[in-house]
């Protein structure tokens, strides 16, 4: 597999929240989200993130583990999202923030974009119909250019197209627009970790 968004879609052990911003470090990152400095032993695997997560999980506490990929700085995202109502807060003085949830119990995934203090754009993954944020809109070229959405923003995708595929095309949407890309080996590369409180 190649490093990008799309082989995101169909993983079983795609759980994880991913935040990427941009003008950040990753530790600055892990700050913003709340991240506690010396809070879990780390670098560790997203099966040990997993563990942390389940062992010593409370309501007020998740885990992140950090890293960098083309240009942006990344955090993986172990339990309940936490971020996705601050992202506004987090992209603070020039940062681009951009969020994927897969929602594993709640679908449709979800995407986020914000930058310099404000909600740009979100919208449903499958769900790109509804879009919200001050420029619902910013994505809608892209999408339409993709075959996702047509001109007047409804579906353009065919309903007997084989599964993912239309949350494929969105993903690599992301990938062209941002530049986003994430290591495919991610969840088994140790990483710096934090607790978020």
């Amino acid at each position: 597999m190649s490093d990008g968004l799309q082989w995101l879609i169909g993983r079983d052990d795609w759980t994880y929240s991913v935040f990427f911003a941009r003008g950040i470090t990753p530790e600055e990152l892990a700050l913003r989200l709340g991240g506690a400095p010396g809070s879990v032993p780390s670098p560790i695997t997203g099966r040990e993130a997993w563990a942390v997560v389940m062992d010593h999980r409370t309501d007020d506490e998740d885990l992140i583990r950090i890293g960098a990929s083309d240009g942006w700085s990344f955090a993986l995202e172990y339990g309940v999202p936490t971020g996705t109502e601050r992202l506004a807060e987090i992209s603070r003085g020039g940062v681009e923030v951009a969020h994927l949830d897969p929602q594993p119990d709640h679908p449709p995934k979800q995407f986020a974009y914000a930058k310099d203090g404000v909600d740009i754009c979100s919208f449903g993954i499958g769900e790109e119909v509804w879009r919200w944020g001050q420029q619902p809109d910013f994505l809608l070229a892209e999408l339409v250019q993709a075959g996702v959405l047509d001109a007047d923003g409804e579906y353009a995708r065919s309903d007997d197209e084989p599964f993912g595929a239309a949350d494929r095309a969105t993903l690599a949407i992301l990938e062209a627009r941002f530049g986003l890309a994430l290591p495919h080996d991610v969840e088994e590369r140790q990483l710096p970790a934090f607790v978020i409180r």
